[in-house]
């Protein structure tokens, strides 16, 4: 993955504004104007898209999204190939055009650079998502998910996640919750992705994880599993995300996390006979 967007990527990102200037600048003040006019266009196009994505919901959460995995990848010092692969990977899930994909890399490799501040980012992002509960879960569940992807969570990963989660005014008992439930995610799936072939066949462990993904205990009544089932579709609904500030482009995210609370649900409820 690219550390910066070549100058051919800046040129084509502001486009019109380079074509507009420069064509005023022509009419006005011939080859010379064309220049200048070009450049100012630039330079407006850029402040003027700077300016809307910062009172855009949509774009932000985008932003702040990639910049803050680009951060999180680089917190033990090298971004690992695993890590990039995890990062491509949610951009190809997320079926971005070629713009917007090109922008999800140059956000990326803007949070590698040394001193990115995460702040300028998760501040604005925080005010967005201050009565957005369900939001705010799915941003960090992302930023879980980027860090887990080499296996492990370094003890350097684990300091900025909780950085990041202050900032978003999760409480450290939140924190622990909800990295718990993301751990028996990735293991569920992956017990998902071995069995394949044996769907109808749960291991002990997998009915474990099973419980794991709704956040609650073996030991829990079928109302509880059924009322933590019926929160965690409801925090996930796309369609509930999306209204509240999720960009479009991430609801195929949304829709494999509700997928996978189903099938969680339906191990547990199969196991024990509930209807």
């Amino acid at each position: 993955m690219a550390n910066a967007e070549s100058l051919g990527q800046k040129l084509y990102r502001h486009r019109t504004g380079l074509g507009v200037g420069a064509l005023i600048g022509l009419f006005s003040g011939g080859p010379v104007g064309l220049l200048l006019g070009g450049a100012l266009g630039y330079w407006v196009d850029s402040a003027l898209r700077k300016t809307a994505s910062n009172y855009n919901p949509q774009q932000l959460f985008f932003r702040a999204t990639f910049c803050v995995m680009g951060k999180v990848a680089k917190a033990d010092g090298r971004v690992t190939e695993v890590e990039i692969d995890f990062a491509r990977e949610v951009m190809a899930r997320m079926n971005l055009s070629e713009e917007k994909r090109r922008e999800a890399i140059e956000c990326f490799s803007e949070g590698k650079e040394p001193d990115f501040d995460i702040a300028k980012v998760l501040l604005p992002l925080s005010a967005l998502m201050r009565n957005r509960s369900s939001l705010k879960l799915m941003f960090v569940e992302i930023q879980l998910q980027a860090a887990m992807a080499d296996g492990e969570i370094s003890a350097n990963e684990q300091a900025l996640l909780q950085q990041i989660c202050q900032q978003l005014n999760f409480t450290q008992r939140e924190v622990q919750a909800l990295l718990a439930r993301m751990q028996a995610e990735q293991a569920f799936r992956e017990q998902a992705y071995s069995s394949h072939a044996q769907r109808e066949s749960y291991s002990a462990a997998s009915l474990q994880q099973a419980y794991g993904v709704l956040g609650v205990e073996s030991s829990a009544s079928d109302a509880e599993v059924k009322k933590a089932w019926r929160k965690l579709m409801s925090q996930h609904h796309p369609d509930k995300l999306v209204s509240k500030g999720l960009p479009e482009e991430m609801i195929q995210l949304a829709k494999e996390q509700t997928q996978e609370i189903q099938a969680a649900y339906d191990q547990i409820r199969k196991s024990r006979g509930m209807r």
